[in-house]
């Protein structure tokens, strides 16, 4: 049962980060299509940081956790740097945003396909030495705890084979919900994203904050995509990241663009996605024996089930999803 928590844990907080990352954006007005390409552009250049770093002896093996958290910062800036591409053309262009979206994630996997065949001669870019289980992940010393088993359960269970990375995102993502509903800052935003007009008879600067809700989109984005790679892909960058842009479009429309909801959204594809992941390995009751993959299913079965799960369950809450009014319009000071 730790197992599964903490493998729900590794699947479910991307989605959760990159989910918010969709609201922000769309809280703002903007539709965010481009969370796929934005997490495959920050998942390498996250690996990208860590291997330079790593091939000019820059930081040493005990360095891991500072290795990882600048490269994390470094995805994070990057991915808004990408997302401002999205942010031009539906602002100042006033383009189509489904089309400006999937544009994007067009082009993020072939220009960082191009670069890892330069950098690597390969389909994958990786770390340059170690792994990242040995590099990344809590030691109990970090705590303060001591390494025997006096603190067992608690180290099983929050400690042993989770990232540093986990932690930092979910921390995030409590910091930006916050923001967003707790804050001035957060009611401007999402009112250019209900009544832009409203928003701008009252002195609020709607392309502004427009640019902000993008701009904060693609760090999440960015950050969600390195995290996915430094958690389940052992720290490479392969110029994609299994569809989970697309699970986190899903995420938040099922959660109605709320923070709340879209964790709860978040822990529950996760749980399948773990379940695709590690069924022929799970261990629920904790006795050695995999009753999921006992059962004789095709793995083709499990792989589905977090796709299959994501239609049916869009298919039962769409409709009583409430989307920000003005979502998807581009704003035209001069239309009122």
């Amino acid at each position: 049962m730790v197992f599964l928590i903490q493998q729900t844990m590794l699947y479910a907080v991307p989605l959760m980060i990159v989910a918010l990352a969709g609201v922000c954006a769309e809280r703002s007005g903007i539709i965010n299509l481009a969370l796929e390409g934005i997490m495959i552009f920050g998942a390498f250049v996250g690996v990208l940081f860590i291997r330079t770093m790593q091939e000019n002896n820059l930081f040493g093996q005990e360095s891991g956790q500072l290795l990882m958290i600048l490269a994390l910062l470094t995805a994070s800036i990057c991915g808004a740097i990408f997302s401002l591409l999205l942010a031009f053309s539906a602002i100042n262009l006033k383009a189509d945003q489904t089309i400006g979206g999937t544009a994007l994630n067009m082009l993020s996997p072939a220009i960082v396909l191009f670069f890892i065949n330069i950098i690597a001669q390969q389909n994958a870019l990786m770390m340059a030495k170690g792994g990242a289980a040995s590099w990344f992940m809590i030691k109990p010393s970090t705590f303060g705890l001591p390494n025997d088993h006096s603190w067992g359960a608690f180290i099983d269970l929050f400690i042993n084979k989770v990232y540093l990375a986990t932690y930092i995102c979910m921390i995030v993502f409590v910091i930006v919900s916050i923001i967003l509903y707790k804050t001035r800052f957060g009611l401007r935003l999402r009112s250019c994203g209900e009544n832009p007009h409203a928003s701008d008879s009252l002195g609020i600067n709607v392309y502004k904050m427009r640019y902000a809700g993008v701009t904060l989109s693609g760090f999440l984005a960015g950050m969600g995509g390195f995290t996915f790679a430094l958690t389940t892909s052992n720290c490479s960058s392969t110029g994609q990241v299994a569809g989970y842009g697309f699970l986190a479009l899903a995420v938040m429309i099922f959660g109605n663009w709320t923070p709340l909801n879209i964790a709860v959204g978040g822990i529950l594809f996760g749980l399948f996605k773990c379940i695709a992941a590690t069924y022929a390995t799970l261990d629920i009751n904790g006795d050695g024996v995999c009753l999921l993959a006992e059962i004789g299913i095709s793995s083709y079965v499990y792989r589905l089930l977090p796709y299959l799960i994501t239609l049916i369950i869009l298919a039962f809450t769409s409709k009583n999803s409430r989307v920000p009014k003005a979502e998807g319009i581009p704003y035209d000071k001069g239309a009122r």
